[in-house]
C-alpha cells in the first residue's frame, strides 16, 4: 500500500480460508451459529461413511429469525451438498415441512430404498413450533429410522427482536415428547447437535435444539474433529429384547396405541438414559464445602458463569453448578446426585419456570430435597422473571441475594458488584435530540404502499411492511397485528359489534403463500367488507430475501382470488408496462403506484372482499440482483439541486427514502440523494418541488470490451508514513460495536473475529440485531481471549472495554453506556449525522446534538483516550463511497491501540472475506491517518471540498459593508446572500436588504453591546422571504447548476408548473435537454417580476410570496421596539420566522399559516414579558 507502513507481524495462522468453516477436517474454525448447524449436518454425513454407512439428509421448513439465513445457508453449499447427499426442499409452511421431515423416516420401509438412512432436518422459529404441533406430535408417532433419525432446528427469540412475540419451544415440545437440547454456544450447537442426533436414532423420537437468538446471532472460534462425539447408545428393553423402533405412519387403532406406549415408556426411557450415559447434563463447579447448588441450561449457563465471575467467584466458588444440556426428558438420576448435601438449589431460566418444576419433580419424594428456587424464593417472593430476557446483571442480583443468606463467597465483594449495578442504572440518559428506530429500506415499495386513508382501520401484517406500526403516521389508524396467516381475520370478531363497516388489512405476498390465502376465504365466507392489500415483491425480505415458495405470479393470483370470490380486485405497480402483454380477467385494472390512495378510496365503497395487488419488486434484493448483472440497472440517477431545494421534505414524506437525506447548508436545511444507499425507485420524483433532475452522467453509458477488462483505479491512500500501531496486551478484551442496521456492522465484527483467529487467539460475538436490521440500531459484542472462556458473551453493565461507535446515537445511548466504566473503557466514534427516519419524513424533527452526545460517552469512558472522527466524510470525499465509512473507524482503533489484534492480521480477514478489499484496505489505512497524522487527513479534506465561491463584484462588496458585515460571522453570512439578491431582481431589492440588516445591526450594538443573534436571523430570514423561487428564480438555479454536472450529462427536469397545474394537471412533465433554451428565456424574464405583465405574478401563491416580507419586517421591527436581555431569545425566534416557509404551492402556503400563528404567540409573548427600551 502506496504512502503506508505496513507491519507483517502477529499472524500465526496462515493457512486460514473461509472454505475452513465446513471443509477443514479438524482444528479451530471461526463461524457463526446458523454455519455450525450447517456445518453439524456435514459433520453427522462424515461420521456416517467413516461408520460405513451410506445416508442422506432432508432438511424442510420454513424460514423465520433467528434461524432466518439458515435455509439460505444450506442452499449456498453447491456442490458441496451433492457430495454429502444433503437435499435441501424448503417449505410452503412450516407444518407442511415437519411433515416432509416425518416423511423422510419412511424411505427405507418402501420399495427401493436408496440409502441406509435420511436424517431428516426440520427448522423454524417458536411459532413455527405452535403451527407445526399436530405435524410433529404425529411425527414422533411415526418415530425415526435407527440410521436416519430427525433433527428439530427450534428458533426461540425470548426478546421478540423480530417476533410479534417472545418465544419459547421447550414447554411445547415436551408435550409432544420430544427431547430436547439446549446449546449455549457455537460450539455446544456442534456438539450437543451430535448428540441429539445419536439421541433420535437411538431412542426413536425426534430431537430438538432449542437455538435462542442469542447463539444463532453469534460468532465464534470453535474445534472442529469428528472425534469429539463419540455416542454411547443406551439399551433398554422391551418384551425380552432390545428395542429398536421401526417407522411406521398406520396411525389407526390400535397401531396408534402401540406407538403411543411406545413412545411414553421405551423411547422417552432411551432419551433419558442416552443422556445419563453420555454426561450431556454435568456438574461444572464442584466446591467440596458448596452449599448453594445453581442449575442452569443453554446460555443462560454462561450468563450464570458470567454473573458468578461479576459477584467475585470463580471456579473454585463455594456453589455447585450443573449445566443441563438436555432439559427434557430430565435425567432424574442425576439431578437426585447433584442435590446431595446442599441446602437450597436456585434454578435459572428464562421463560421459567419449566427446568425447575423437572428438578422438583425428580426430588419429590426422594432422600436429598432442598428447596428449590428460581421463579421465587425460599419465601415466596419472586426471585427471576418469567418474562422478558435474563442477562448476566439480572442473574447476579438473583445469585447475589441468595448466596449473603447463606454465608457463600465473599460478602464485601458481591455486596460491590450489586451496588455498582444499582450505580450503573442510575446515570442519567443523555438528550440527544432524536432517535433511531428500525425504518423501510431505501425505495422499499411497502413504505409507499402501506400509506392509507387518514380515516381507514388498518391491520399491520407479517413482513417488513410491519413497521407501520413504529412508523404509523400516513397509514390509517393501525389497529395492530395477528399471528402470521390471520390476517384479516381478526374482523371477523369485531365488525359485528362496531359502527366501522370497512377494514383495510395488509398482506404480504410471503404470507399469502405460507397461509394468508385461507385467511382471504375465510373473509369471503364471513361477508366481511375488507380490502386486502396484497404487497408483492416476490421476497421473504426480512428474514434473508428467499424466494417465496409456492409463489403464483400476480396473473395467477388474480385468478384464483376471483376463485375465492373476492369481489373486486385493482393492480398497483411502479411500472405498468410490465402488464402490456398480461392478459388479466375482465374488470381487473392495472395502474400506476400513483394511484395507491385514490384505489384505496374507491374499494372502500366496494361491498365484499376486494383486493389491491402492490406489484414492486423490493428494493433490496433487485440492488443486488443489479449488482449481479441479472437485472437491468437504470442509467439514470436522481439529483436535487440544492439551491431550488426548500427543505420541506416532501419528497421524503411522499417516498418515506431513507435516501433522501436531509442536510444542513450555509442557506438552510436541503435535501440530498445519497447517491451510495439510492436504489433507484424514483418515488421521491413525486415530491411536490420543482429541484429534480434525473441525470445520464457520460460515464453511466455501458463500458466497452476494452473498458470492462481494464484494471480499475486503486482508491486514493494516505500520502504519509503511518507509524505501526501497539496492540492491545490484554488477555480479555470485551469489544462493543454500535451502529445502524444494513451499513456493515456484522461485516466488521466478523472480521475481528476473522483477525482473532489469525492471531492465534479466540473470539466469540454476539449480533444484535432482530427488526433493527432495517436501519436501526445494531448491537454487536465482540470478546477477544488468548484462551477460551465459559462464560457469556454479551458485555454486562461496567464491563467494556472498546466501544466502536459505528453511528453517534446508538454509542451514546442509555443502553449502550450502561456496558461502559469511566476507568476502563476506550470509546473510538464516528460523530458524523446520519439522518433517522423521523428526520428524513419529517422537516421539523430534531438532529442528534453531537455535543451532548460527545457529552455523555465522555462521562462514563476514558476520556483523554477517545477518538472522534466524521468517518462518512472521511470515506465519500477520500473514497467516493460512505459504505466503509465503518471500516475508517476500525482503522482509527487499531491505531489508537485499542485492540488486541494485528494490523497484518486485520487486513487479512478483509482479504479473505474478498468483498471490496482495496476500498475497505484504504479505508483501514485513511482511519488509522486519522489518528497518526490527523493534521493530512484535514487537508487531503480540504484539498477535496468544493471550489471557493467566486469574488465578489465591486456592488456586492459595497453592499455587504453597507449592511454592516464587519464580524466574520456576519460577513460570511452576507456574502453569501448580498450577491445572490443581486441576481435575483438587480440592486434595488440587494439594497432594501442591505439597509434593513444595517438598521437591525445597529440597534442590537445599540442595546446589546457583542450580540449579533438577533442581526445574524434577520440576514438569514429576510433573504429567504426576499428571494422568493418563483418561475425565474427555479430557471436560474437550474441553469446555474447545470454548470455544475459533469459535461456530456442528460438532464430531464421534473416539473408541475403552476399555471397548468391550476388547469388541473396532477402529474409533473418530463422535460429534456431541448427545454435548458426555455429556461434561458425565463432566466430573463424576471424583469417582469411583480408587474402586470409578469403572466406567473397574478397567482395566489405569488401574491402571498410578495405580500410576506412586509409581514415580516413589521415583526421584526415589533421585535426590535422591545428588544432588551430579557427578550433577546424571543426576538430571535421571530427573526427565525422564515424558516416555518418551505416548499412550493399549497406545501409553502401551509407554512405560511404556521408561520402568522406562531407569529402571534411570540408577539403575546413579547407583550407580556417585553421591556419598552424608552
Amino acid at each position: 500500500m502506496s504512502g503506508v507502513t505496513v507491519v507483517q507481524a502477529g499472524i500465526r495462522r496462515r493457512d486460514v480460508t473461509l472454505a475452513d468453516r465446513y471443509l477443514l477436517p479438524d482444528g479451530e474454525v471461526f463461524l457463526t451459529g446458523v454455519q455450525a448447524l450447517v456445518r453439524l449436518l456435514l459433520d453427522q454425513h462424515r461420521a456416517d461413511v467413516r461408520d460405513g454407512l451410506r445416508t442422506a439428509t432432508l432438511v424442510s421448513g420454513y424460514q423465520g429469525s433467528p434461524l432466518g439465513g439458515f435455509d439460505k445457508e444450506v442452499g449456498g453449499l453447491g456442490p458441496l451438498a451433492a457430495e454429502h447427499e444433503l437435499v435441501l426442499r424448503p417449505g410452503v409452511n412450516e407444518e407442511l415441512g415437519a411433515t416432509a421431515v416425518w416423511g423422510s423416516q419412511l424411505a427405507g420401509t418402501l420399495p427401493g430404498p436408496r440409502y441406509d438412512g435420511v436424517l431428516g432436518v426440520w427448522y423454524g422459529k417458536s411459532p413455527g413450533v405452535d403451527r407445526s404441533a399436530d405435524a410433529i406430535r404425529h411425527g414422533n408417532f411415526v418415530g425415526t429410522d435407527p440410521r436416519g433419525g430427525v433433527l428439530a432446528l427450534c428458533g426461540d427469540d425470548p426478546a421478540c427482536k423480530s417476533s410479534t412475540i417472545p418465544g419459547a419451544s421447550e414447554s411445547l415440545l415436551a408435550a409432544l415428547h420430544v427431547p430436547v437440547f439446549a446449546p449455549g454456544s457455537v460450539q455446544e450447537v456442534l456438539d450437543l447437535g451430535r448428540h441429539a442426533i445419536a439421541c433420535s436414532r437411538a431412542s426413536g423420537l425426534w430431537s430438538a435444539l432449542k437455538v435462542v437468538t442469542n447463539v444463532a446471532d453469534a460468532a465464534a472460534t470453535a474445534t472442529v474433529g469428528l472425534g469429539r462425539v463419540t455416542p454411547v447408545v443406551p439399551v433398554v428393553e422391551h418384551d425380552g429384547v432390545p428395542y429398536v423402533h421401526r417407522p411406521s405412519a398406520h396411525l389407526l387403532a390400535p397401531e396408534s396405541l402401540e406407538l403411543e406406549q411406545t413412545l411414553v415408556t421405551v423411547r422417552l426411557e432411551l432419551a433419558k438414559r442416552y443422556a445419563r450415559l453420555n454426561d450431556l447434563n454435568r456438574v461444572v463447579i464442584d466446591h467440596p464445602a458448596a452449599r448453594v447448588g445453581i442449575v442452569a441450561a443453554g446460555a443462560t449457563l454462561h450468563d450464570v458463569r458470567r454473573a458468578l465471575t461479576d459477584l467475585g467467584l470463580d471456579d473454585d466458588a463455594p456453589v455447585r453448578l450443573l449445566h443441563v444440556g438436555m432439559p427434557y426428558p430430565l435425567d432424574d438420576e442425576g439431578v437426585r446426585a447433584f442435590a446431595a448435601g446442599l441446602d437450597e438449589i436456585v434454578v435459572v431460566e428464562e421463560k421459567g419456570p419449566f427446568l425447575e418444576r423437572l428438578v422438583k419433580e425428580a426430588l419429590y419424594g426422594g432422600p436429598a430435597t432442598p428447596p428449590v428456587t428460581g421463579a421465587r424464593d425460599d419465601r415466596g417472593a419472586p426471585l427471576l422473571p418469567a418474562h422478558g430476557t435474563l442477562d448476566a446483571d439480572a442473574i447476579a442480583v438473583a445469585l447475589g441475594s441468595r448466596l449473603l443468606a447463606h454465608g457463600a463467597g465473599e460478602p464485601e465483594r458481591i455486596r460491590a458488584r450489586l451496588d455498582g449495578l444499582v450505580a450503573v442504572a442510575a446515570r442519567p440518559a443523555a438528550q440527544l435530540g432524536a432517535r433511531r428506530m428500525p425504518f423501510f429500506c431505501s425505495g422499499c415499495p411497502h413504505s409507499a404502499s402501506t400509506a392509507a386513508p387518514e380515516d381507514a382501520v388498518v391491520g399491520a401484517g407479517i413482513g417488513c411492511h410491519t413497521m407501520v406500526m413504529l412508523n404509523p403516521s400516513g397509514r390509517g389508524r393501525v389497529t395492530g397485528i395477528t399471528q402470521m396467516g390471520g390476517e384479516g381475520v381478526q374482523w371477523i370478531g369485531a365488525a359485528p359489534f362496531t359502527a366501522r363497516r370497512h377494514y383495510v388489512q395488509n398482506l404480504g405476498d410471503g404470507t399469502f403463500h405460507h397461509s394468508g390465502s385461507l385467511a382471504v376465504r375465510a373473509a369471503v365466507a364471513a361477508r366481511l367488507d375488507v380490502t386486502y392489500k396484497l404487497l408483492c415483491n416476490g421476497t421473504v425480505a426480512m428474514t434473508g430475501g428467499q424466494h417465496v415458495e409456492g409463489q403464483m405470479d400476480v396473473e395467477a393470483i388474480v385468478a384464483s382470488l376471483l376463485a375465492e370470490g373476492v369481489s373486486r380486485i385493482v393492480v398497483t405497480a411502479d411500472d405498468v408496462a410490465r402488464y402490456d402483454r398480461v392478459t388479466l380477467p375482465a374488470g381487473v385494472e392495472v395502474r400506476g403506484r400513483e394511484a395507491l390512495m385514490e384505489t384505496q378510496r374507491e374499494l372502500a365503497r366496494v361491498p365484499g372482499v376486494t383486493v389491491l395487488i402492490h406489484d414492486q419488486a423490493c428494493a433490496a434484493e433487485l440492488r443486488r440482483a443489479r449488482k449481479r448483472g441479472r437485472a437491468p440497472d437504470p442509467p439514470q440517477r436522481v439529483v436535487i439541486n440544492e439551491r431550488v431545494c426548500e427543505g420541506c421534505g416532501d419528497c421524503g414524506e411522499k417516498s418515506g427514502c431513507l435516501s433522501v437525506e436531509p442536510v444542513e447548508t450555509e442557506l438552510g436545511r436541503k435535501t440530498r440523494v445519497n447517491q451510495t444507499s439510492c436504489n433507484k425507485d424514483f418515488s421521491c420524483l413525486e415530491g411536490d418541488c420543482p429541484s429534480f433532475l434525473t441525470v445520464v452522467g457520460p460515464r453511466e453509458r455501458p463500458a466497452s470490451r476494452a473498458e470492462r477488462a481494464a484494471p480499475r483505479a486503486a482508491p486514493r491512500l494516505p500520502q504519509v508514513e503511518l507509524p505501526p500501531p501497539a496492540p492491545c496486551a490484554a488477555d480479555d478484551v470485551r469489544i462493543r460495536l454500535v451502529g445502524i442496521g444494513g451499513t456493515g456492522v456484522v461485516t466488521v465484527s466478523q472480521v475481528l473475529g476473522m483477525a482473532a483467529l489469525l492471531d492465534g487467539r479466540h473470539a466469540s460475538g454476539l449480533d444484535q440485531t432482530g427488526l433493527s436490521q432495517k436501519a436501526g440500531p445494531v448491537t454487536s459484542d465482540v470478546r477477544v481471549t488468548r484462551a477460551p472462556v465459559a462464560d457469556g458473551v454479551t458485555v454486562p453493565s461496567a464491563s467494556l472495554d472498546v466501544l466502536l461507535g459505528l453511528d453517534l446515537l446508538g454509542a451514546a445511548a442509555p443502553g449502550t453506556l450502561r456496558a461502559a466504566r469511566t476507568e476502563a473503557t476506550v470509546a473510538i466514534v464516528s460523530d458524523s449525522v446520519v439522518p433517522t427516519g423521523a428526520m428524513v419524513t419529517d422537516p421539523d424533527a430534531a438532529a442528534p446534538d453531537i455535543g451532548a452526545a460527545r457529552a455523555a460517552i465522555d462521562a462514563v469512558t476514558r476520556a483523554e483516550r477517545n477518538v472522534y472522527l466524521d468517518a462518512q466524510r472521511i470515506a465519500e470525499t477520500l473514497l467516493g463511497d460512505v459504505t466503509p465509512a465503518n471500516v475508517v473507524v476500525l482503522g482509527a482503533a487499531v491505531q489508537r491501540g485499542a485492540l488486541p489484534l494485528s494490523l497484518d492480521a486485520v487486513e487479512q480477514a478483509f482479504r479473505l472475506n474478498g468483498a471490496g478489499v482495496e476500498r475497505n484496505l484504504a479505508a483501514l489505512a485513511w482511519g488509522r491517518a486519522a489518528v497518526a497524522a490527523p493534521e493530512h487527513v484535514a487537508a487531503a479534506l480540504a484539498e477535496s471540498d468544493a471550489p471557493p465561491a467566486a469574488p465578489l463584484s465591486p456592488r456586492a462588496v459595497a453592499l455587504v459593508a453597507r449592511a454592516g458585515g464587519e464580524e466574520p460571522k456576519l460577513r460570511r453570512l452576507l456574502e453569501l446572500r448580498v450577491p445572490d439578491l443581486l441576481a435575483w431582481g438587480g440592486a434595488r431589492p440587494a439594497e432594501r436588504y442591505a439597509d434593513v440588516v444595517a438598521r437591525v445591526r445597529a440597534a442590537e450594538s445599540e442595546r446589546l453591546p457583542g450580540s449579533t443573534a438577533l442581526t445574524e436571523a434577520v440576514v438569514r430570514g429576510l433573504h429567504k422571504l426576499v428571494a422568493y423561487k418563483d418561475e425565474y428564480e427555479v430557471a436560474r438555479l437550474h441553469l446555474d447548476g447545470l454548470a455544475l454536472l459533469p459535461r456530456g450529462s442528460r438532464v430531464t427536469f421534473h416539473l408541475h408548473p403552476p399555471l397548468l397545474r391550476a388547469l388541473g394537471m396532477r402529474r409533473k412533465l418530463r422535460l429534456g435537454g431541448w427545454f435548458v433554451p426555455v429556461l434561458r428565456v425565463m432566466r430573463h424574464g424576471r424583469r417582469l417580476r411583480g408587474t402586470p405583465l409578469d403572466p406567473f405574478g397574478y397567482a395566489h401563491v405569488r401574491r402571498v410570496e410578495r405580500a410576506l416580507p412586509g409581514e415580516y419586517l413589521t415583526l421584526v421591527e415589533d421585535a426590535l421596539a422591545r428588544l432588551s436581555p430579557a427578550t433577546l431569545p424571543t426576538a430571535v425566534a421571530v427573526a427565525e420566522l422564515p424558516d416555518l416557509v418551505r416548499g412550493y404551492e399549497q406545501i409553502k402556503l401551509d407554512g405560511v399559516a404556521r408561520f402568522r400563528a406562531r407569529a402571534a404567540e411570540l408577539g403575546a409573548t413579547l407583550e407580556s414579558n417585553g421591556e419598552d427600551p424608552s
